[in-house]
């Protein structure tokens, strides 16, 4: 019932953590910004519309929403949230959550193909490329942790203690997997510098631009898709920056969503004083992410022996 719970209040906050982003921008920019409800109004806006479908789209334009949101929420059974133990849990899931992310990145790019745009493929492109890198960092993290814990499964690596175990036997090279963390998490989710979602500009759009076709309650599904996806990879780096367990469930949560909110706030922060790369650089960064992976598990493997 716990889990149920908590999995219920992150689906809840995901919005708002997000919001929280806007926010930390309006106050570089020296301005107030929106509310920190906004995607709440904006969601219920959209799903009172209705939505329009192009003469030339088939069922997969359809589908494209309901999957990524469905593979999101998915994802989100399997993560052990402020450290207490996930919906669902078996030993070889991380292998399964990796896949579902991918299921859903392919039918947003179906359906954005499904178009017949070349505007939208040319973002269809781009979304195609620059995860296949993040894909290689994750399963490199991946064959780390299962050095470290002997295991395939998401609860073993961030239950509650589970985390401090893996900075007392991996040490300081985790401080690379946290930093290819937080480079995922940009580029997964098409943020600044990877990707601009305050700008439409042509050139610069990845994720925007393959869903400017998308209206009504097909868009809400998309945005509220994104907001899950985005907590995910946002629960991962704030379950390795702050490992510790207080003793009681309720500490712990609590605990959790102020790690949350920071994580956020750095997203923030890195938008603010950040500018978005041009596009032959951003591989370049998005490959600095397998390299910290790369070299901190080869420097645990020579430290273990």
């Amino acid at each position: 019932m716990t889990s149920l719970i908590i999995l219920a209040l992150a689906i809840l906050l995901a919005p708002f953590y997000s919001a929280l982003i806007l926010k930390v921008k309006a106050f570089f920019g020296g301005k107030k910004g929106p509310p920190l409800l906004i995607n709440y109004f904006t969601l219920i806006k959209l799903f009172k519309k209705g939505s329009v479908y192009s003469t030339s789209t088939t069922v997969i334009f359809k589908m494209g929403p309901m999957v990524s949101l469905s593979a999101a929420l998915t994802v989100l059974m399997f993560l052990p949230i402020a450290g207490q133990p996930p919906l669902f849990s078996f030993n070889g899931d991380v292998i399964l959550l990796l896949y579902l992310l991918g299921l859903g990145r392919f039918f947003t790019i179906a359906a954005a193909m499904d178009t017949a745009s070349p505007f939208e493929g040319m973002g269809a492109a781009r979304e195609a490329y620059f995860p296949i890198i993040c894909e290689a960092t994750l399963f490199m993290i991946l064959i780390l942790f299962t050095i470290l814990t002997g295991q395939l499964s998401l609860a073993a690596y961030f239950s509650s203690g589970q985390p401090l175990m893996l900075w007392q036997t991996a040490g300081s090279p985790l401080l690379f997997v946290v930093i290819a963390f937080f480079i995922i998490l940009l580029t997964e989710n098409s943020r600044v510098p990877v990707d601009d979602p305050a700008t439409h500009l042509e050139l610069t759009m990845i994720h925007e631009v393959m869903v400017l076709d998308h209206s009504g309650p097909d868009f809400a599904l998309i945005e509220l898709g994104a907001f899950l996806k985005l907590f995910f990879y946002a629960t991962l780096v704030s379950l390795l920056i702050c490992p510790f367990s207080l003793g009681s469930p309720a500490a712990d949560i609590g605990l959790f969503f102020c790690i949350l909110a920071l994580v956020y706030a750095a997203v923030g922060v890195t938008e603010s004083v950040m500018a978005r790369f041009r596009m032959d650089k951003v591989p370049q960064f998005v490959l600095t992410s397998f390299a910290l992976a790369f070299f901190a598990t080869v420097i645990t493997l020579e430290f273990i022996k």
